[in-house]
């Protein structure tokens, strides 16, 4: 009985291994697709700074979420991203302005110190998700500030885009919404390229004062007068 249990308990080794490795799937890790951006060809192009980019906090994690019917969202079980997806939106839109602008003055911010930018564009990205039955919707905010500061262009867009139902597809299409919204961010910069240059204003001077000319105070001590009286003088 002894060497029969031997065979019993490598079965049984056996099953619980190949149920472990069952278990233990390899999970896909997905990235968002930047398209094929050219590489810029003017290094003295407009200069932009593209952020601060805020992105709702339900995004800024690797689960790769699943809108439901309901509007709820779900986890995916088999894939995940591959590292942070806020980072990712950021570089897929600087590399698309970079391109669409033909610049290499392209960078996030902050910017380093010295740079003087020509545009500074301020995102907000409120949802970025999608469903095996649900379309990719890319909702956003962005204000356009020329060099002085002022707002020049302000616009909420709400974009979407069909997808075949996998991940893999999902992903593709969220990454085509990103694009369409550099292609608009772009469109609006361009229309400062040719704003007139800053000009520093002198200091003025403070005007001199005026000097009054004062008159000489006049005395306050009375004046003698002369003192009549009633009497008369007589002479002998």
């Amino acid at each position: 009985m002894r060497f029969l249990r031997l065979p019993f308990i490598l079965l049984v080794t056996g099953v619980l291994g190949l149920s472990g490795c069952s278990m233990h799937q390899p999970v896909a890790l997905y990235q968002l697709d930047s398209g094929a951006p050219e590489q810029p060809s003017q290094s003295a192009g407009m200069a932009v700074v593209l952020g601060p980019v805020s992105v709702a906090d339900y995004l800024q994690r690797e689960t790769f979420l699943q809108r439901q019917a309901d509007g709820s969202l779900v986890a995916a079980t088999d894939g995940r991203w591959a590292g942070s997806l806020s980072s990712d939106i950021d570089q897929l839109l600087v590399r698309q302005l970079a391109w669409r602008l033909d610049s290499q003055r392209v960078v996030l911010a902050p910017a380093s110190t010295g740079f003087s930018p020509d545009v500074q564009v301020l995102l907000s990205i409120t949802r970025l998700d999608s469903g095996s039955n649900q379309p990719a919707i890319l909702d956003a905010q962005w204000r356009v500030l020329d060099r002085r500061g002022h707002v020049r262009d302000n616009r909420i867009v709400h974009l979407q885009q069909e997808h075949q139902g996998t991940e893999a597809s999902q992903v593709q299409a969220q990454g085509q919404l990103l694009q369409k919204l550099a292609e608009q961010l772009s469109a609006a910069v361009k229309l400062l390229a040719n704003q007139p240059a800053v000009v520093e204003e002198t200091p003025k001077k403070p005007a001199a004062p005026v000097q009054v000319r004062k008159e000489p105070e006049k005395s306050k001590i009375p004046m003698a007068a002369p003192i009549r009286t009633e009497m008369e003088v007589y002479r002998f």
